[in-house]
Protein backbone atom coordinates (compact mmCIF):
# COMPACT_ATOMS: atom_id res chain seq x y z
CA UNK A 1 0.00 0.00 0.00
CA UNK A 2 2.95 2.15 0.46
CA UNK A 3 3.33 2.81 -2.85
CA UNK A 4 -0.36 3.06 -4.27
CA UNK A 5 -0.22 6.78 -4.12
CA UNK A 6 -3.71 7.58 -5.60
CA UNK A 7 -4.71 6.59 -2.33
CA UNK A 8 -3.32 9.66 -0.44
CA UNK A 9 0.02 11.74 -0.19
CA UNK A 10 3.07 11.60 1.00
CA UNK A 11 3.93 11.77 4.90
CA UNK A 12 6.39 14.26 5.93
CA UNK A 13 8.72 11.81 7.38
CA UNK A 14 8.74 9.63 4.63
CA UNK A 15 9.60 12.98 2.51
CA UNK A 16 12.25 14.05 4.65
CA UNK A 17 13.84 10.78 4.73
CA UNK A 18 14.00 10.59 0.69
CA UNK A 19 15.04 14.35 0.27
CA UNK A 20 18.07 13.21 2.56
CA UNK A 21 19.06 9.82 0.73
CA UNK A 22 18.79 11.90 -2.34
CA UNK A 23 20.77 14.79 -0.85
CA UNK A 24 23.41 12.61 0.32
CA UNK A 25 23.89 10.68 -3.02
CA UNK A 26 24.17 14.45 -4.35
CA UNK A 27 26.90 15.61 -2.05
CA UNK A 28 28.85 12.89 -2.50
CA UNK A 29 28.64 13.34 -6.30
CA UNK A 30 29.84 17.29 -5.65
CA UNK A 31 32.03 16.53 -2.79
CA UNK A 32 30.12 19.03 -0.14
CA UNK A 33 29.14 18.18 3.06
CA UNK A 34 25.69 16.64 4.19
CA UNK A 35 25.36 18.94 6.96
CA UNK A 36 25.23 22.01 5.75
CA UNK A 37 23.38 21.42 2.81
CA UNK A 38 20.50 20.07 5.25
CA UNK A 39 21.24 23.43 7.87
CA UNK A 40 20.42 25.70 4.69
CA UNK A 41 17.14 24.10 3.30
CA UNK A 42 15.60 23.93 6.80
CA UNK A 43 14.16 27.31 6.04
CA UNK A 44 12.99 26.38 2.44
CA UNK A 45 11.18 23.63 3.91
CA UNK A 46 9.15 24.82 6.47
CA UNK A 47 8.22 27.33 3.73
CA UNK A 48 7.04 24.35 1.21
CA UNK A 49 5.59 22.54 4.16
CA UNK A 50 3.21 25.46 4.74
CA UNK A 51 2.61 26.14 1.70
CA UNK A 52 1.61 22.22 0.52
CA UNK A 53 -1.06 22.44 3.93
CA UNK A 54 -3.47 24.51 1.56
CA UNK A 55 -3.92 21.12 -0.31
CA UNK A 56 -6.10 19.94 2.69
CA UNK A 57 -8.37 22.72 2.50
CA UNK A 58 -9.42 22.15 -0.83
CA UNK A 59 -9.69 18.47 -0.63
CA UNK A 60 -11.39 18.72 2.82
CA UNK A 61 -9.61 16.79 4.31
CA UNK A 62 -7.24 16.40 7.65
CA UNK A 63 -9.52 18.84 9.73
CA UNK A 64 -9.89 19.15 13.65
CA UNK A 65 -12.76 19.00 15.66
CA UNK A 66 -16.55 21.11 15.75
CA UNK A 67 -15.68 24.77 16.15
CA UNK A 68 -18.07 27.48 16.21
CA UNK A 69 -14.99 29.93 15.60
CA UNK A 70 -15.17 32.50 13.25
CA UNK A 71 -12.37 30.60 11.35
CA UNK A 72 -13.82 27.35 11.36
CA UNK A 73 -13.75 25.37 8.04
CA UNK A 74 -17.28 24.66 6.76
CA UNK A 75 -17.35 20.95 5.56
CA UNK A 76 -20.48 19.32 3.19
CA UNK A 77 -23.06 16.88 4.86
CA UNK A 78 -20.94 13.91 2.40
CA UNK A 79 -18.04 14.47 4.36
CA UNK A 80 -19.18 14.62 8.19
CA UNK A 81 -21.14 11.16 6.83
CA UNK A 82 -17.57 9.50 6.34
CA UNK A 83 -16.21 10.21 9.87
CA UNK A 84 -16.95 8.40 12.69
CA UNK A 85 -16.89 10.55 16.21
CA UNK A 86 -19.01 10.79 19.19
CA UNK A 87 -20.05 14.84 17.67
CA UNK A 88 -21.85 13.48 15.42
CA UNK A 89 -25.35 13.75 17.50
CA UNK A 90 -28.63 14.03 15.98
CA UNK A 91 -28.66 17.48 17.16
CA UNK A 92 -25.15 18.81 15.33
CA UNK A 93 -26.23 17.57 12.55
CA UNK A 94 -29.69 18.90 12.63
CA UNK A 95 -27.99 22.54 12.63
CA UNK A 96 -26.01 22.84 9.55
CA UNK A 97 -23.50 24.78 7.97
CA UNK A 98 -20.89 22.40 10.04
CA UNK A 99 -17.68 23.92 10.41
CA UNK A 100 -14.39 22.09 12.28
CA UNK A 101 -10.87 23.19 13.13
CA UNK A 102 -9.10 24.51 10.53
CA UNK A 103 -5.77 22.16 11.37
CA UNK A 104 -4.02 23.06 8.02
CA UNK A 105 -4.30 26.49 8.85
CA UNK A 106 -2.85 26.36 11.94
CA UNK A 107 -0.08 24.51 11.03
CA UNK A 108 0.68 26.63 8.06
CA UNK A 109 0.60 29.40 10.24
CA UNK A 110 3.00 27.56 12.79
CA UNK A 111 5.12 26.46 9.67
CA UNK A 112 5.68 30.52 8.73
CA UNK A 113 6.51 31.47 11.97
CA UNK A 114 8.48 28.53 12.43
CA UNK A 115 10.69 29.54 9.44
CA UNK A 116 10.77 33.23 10.61
CA UNK A 117 12.37 31.71 13.95
CA UNK A 118 14.94 29.70 12.52
CA UNK A 119 16.17 32.09 10.08
CA UNK A 120 16.68 34.75 12.64
CA UNK A 121 18.45 32.41 15.50
CA UNK A 122 20.52 31.21 12.75
CA UNK A 123 21.66 34.76 11.69
CA UNK A 124 21.97 35.41 15.14
CA UNK A 125 23.34 32.64 16.55
CA UNK A 126 25.30 31.38 13.03
CA UNK A 127 23.97 27.87 13.40
CA UNK A 128 25.87 25.10 11.75
CA UNK A 129 27.25 21.26 11.86
CA UNK A 130 23.01 20.56 11.48
CA UNK A 131 21.90 22.76 13.90
CA UNK A 132 19.79 24.81 12.25
CA UNK A 133 18.10 21.56 10.75
CA UNK A 134 18.08 20.11 13.80
CA UNK A 135 16.20 23.34 15.12
CA UNK A 136 13.62 22.95 12.24
CA UNK A 137 12.48 19.63 13.33
CA UNK A 138 11.97 20.81 16.81
CA UNK A 139 10.20 23.61 15.77
CA UNK A 140 7.96 21.51 13.79
CA UNK A 141 7.73 18.76 16.09
CA UNK A 142 6.32 20.81 18.42
CA UNK A 143 3.63 22.27 16.60
CA UNK A 144 2.42 19.29 14.62
CA UNK A 145 2.08 17.76 18.11
CA UNK A 146 -0.68 19.88 19.14
CA UNK A 147 -2.02 20.02 16.06
CA UNK A 148 -2.33 16.57 15.64
CA UNK A 149 -4.27 16.19 18.89
CA UNK A 150 -7.17 18.50 17.66
CA UNK A 151 -7.54 16.12 14.39
CA UNK A 152 -10.34 13.63 14.14
CA UNK A 153 -9.41 11.65 11.43
CA UNK A 154 -8.90 8.42 11.93
CA UNK A 155 -5.56 6.77 11.21
CA UNK A 156 -4.13 2.91 11.50
CA UNK A 157 -2.66 3.20 14.52
CA UNK A 158 -5.11 5.89 16.26
CA UNK A 159 -4.34 5.19 20.10
CA UNK A 160 -1.28 4.17 20.84
CA UNK A 161 -1.19 4.49 25.09
CA UNK A 162 -3.48 6.83 24.87
CA UNK A 163 -2.16 9.31 21.32
CA UNK A 164 -1.95 9.02 17.96
CA UNK A 165 0.97 7.68 16.69
CA UNK A 166 2.00 11.37 15.00
CA UNK A 167 2.28 12.39 18.01
CA UNK A 168 4.21 10.06 19.36
CA UNK A 169 6.87 10.68 16.48
CA UNK A 170 6.97 14.16 17.36
CA UNK A 171 7.52 13.69 21.02
CA UNK A 172 10.35 11.32 19.73
CA UNK A 173 12.06 12.85 16.85
CA UNK A 174 11.64 16.33 18.63
CA UNK A 175 13.24 15.00 21.59
CA UNK A 176 16.44 13.45 19.71
CA UNK A 177 16.74 16.46 17.60
CA UNK A 178 17.16 18.81 20.76
CA UNK A 179 19.26 16.61 21.95
CA UNK A 180 21.29 16.45 18.73
CA UNK A 181 21.11 20.11 19.25
CA UNK A 182 22.84 20.67 22.75
CA UNK A 183 25.33 17.72 22.19
CA UNK A 184 26.86 19.57 18.96
CA UNK A 185 26.86 22.91 20.16
CA UNK A 186 28.57 21.94 23.28
CA UNK A 187 31.17 20.29 20.55
CA UNK A 188 31.47 23.26 18.47
CA UNK A 189 31.44 26.19 20.76
CA UNK A 190 31.33 30.03 19.74
CA UNK A 191 33.26 31.13 17.36
CA UNK A 192 33.54 27.75 15.87
CA UNK A 193 29.98 27.40 15.41
CA UNK A 194 29.87 26.74 11.91
CA UNK A 195 31.62 25.05 9.34
CA UNK A 196 34.74 26.60 7.94
CA UNK A 197 33.39 25.17 4.37
CA UNK A 198 30.66 23.68 2.70
CA UNK A 199 33.56 20.64 1.12
CA UNK A 200 34.49 18.01 2.04
CA UNK A 201 37.96 18.61 0.64
CA UNK A 202 38.02 22.39 1.54
CA UNK A 203 37.40 25.38 -1.17
CA UNK A 204 37.81 24.16 -4.84
CA UNK A 205 41.36 24.58 -6.24
CA UNK A 206 40.02 27.53 -8.31
CA UNK A 207 38.13 28.80 -5.85
CA UNK A 208 40.59 31.75 -4.70
CA UNK A 209 38.22 34.02 -2.79
CA UNK A 210 38.79 32.41 0.59
CA UNK A 211 42.94 33.27 -0.16
CA UNK A 212 41.77 36.61 -1.22
CA UNK A 213 40.21 37.22 2.14
CA UNK A 214 43.12 35.77 3.89
CA UNK A 215 45.50 38.14 2.46
CA UNK A 216 43.59 41.02 2.60
CA UNK A 217 42.95 40.50 6.46
CA UNK A 218 46.17 39.83 6.84
CA UNK A 219 47.64 43.24 4.96
CA UNK A 220 45.17 45.07 6.99
CA UNK A 221 46.53 43.82 10.01
CA UNK A 222 50.31 44.91 8.74
CA UNK A 223 49.08 48.17 7.72
CA UNK A 224 48.28 48.72 11.55
CA UNK A 225 50.65 50.66 13.53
Amino acid sequence: DALKVWHGGLGIWGAIAGGAFGGWIACRQYGIKLRPLMDALAPALLLAQAIGRWGNYFNSELFGGPTKKPWGLEISRAKVDEINGTFKTPEFLAHPPYTFHPTFLYECLWDLGSMGVVLYLDRKLKLGFGRCFALYVMAYCLGRGWIEHLRIDTVEYNDVLGLRLNVWTSIILGTAALIYFVVVGRKHPAPATREESVFVDGPPAGDVSGQESSESGQSEADEEP
